[in-house]
């Protein structure tokens, strides 16, 4: 699947940063393709671009500031803290999948734009998902990692 993100924290200097590596990470080592905005005090990094946005299936939005949502009008949208990214980057994109599947069931294929009980139809269970939760990437290819080596 396609997504994109936005991370955002008051200062933007760390915790935007790890967010948005671990999502990367994780979504890659799931087999997703997700773009990923890292808004902060120093302003925006790798800002989504139009295209990025109308290609993905849902966005992520981790941020402990406000996101201005307006640019992801009509798609599935997850919204979760900072913390949420950085710790449990996979919750995030089970909940991102579980959405963008419950958006692309939520019209009928007979009736264009006739909506339908997502939740009803939504159960419970994940199918497939495992009680073993892995938290957070590669330690090594991490922020911290790469400030420890390049200041040592």
């Amino acid at each position: 699947m396609k997504f994109v993100a936005v991370t955002s924290c008051p200062t933007g200097i760390a915790h935007s940063q790890m967010a948005a590596e671990n999502l990367e990470q994780t979504a890659q080592a799931n087999g997703h393709e997700i773009d990923v905005e890292v808004q902060g005090a120093m302003g925006q990094e790798n800002e989504l671009s139009s295209e990025a946005i109308e290609a993905a299936e849902a966005v992520i939005i981790a941020a402990d500031t406000s996101v201005n949502q307006d640019r992801f009008a009509d798609m599935p949208v997850v919204n979760g803290p900072v913390k949420e990214a950085v710790n449990d980057a996979d919750g995030l994109l089970e909940r991102a999948i579980e959405e963008a599947d419950g958006a692309a069931t939520a019209t009928t294929p007979s009736e264009p734009g006739v909506e339908t009980d997502v939740a009803a139809s939504i159960d419970g269970d994940i199918e497939g998902s495992s009680d073993s939760v892995k938290r957070g990437g590669d330690p090594s290819k991490g922020l911290f990692a790469r400030l420890k080596r390049l200041l040592s």
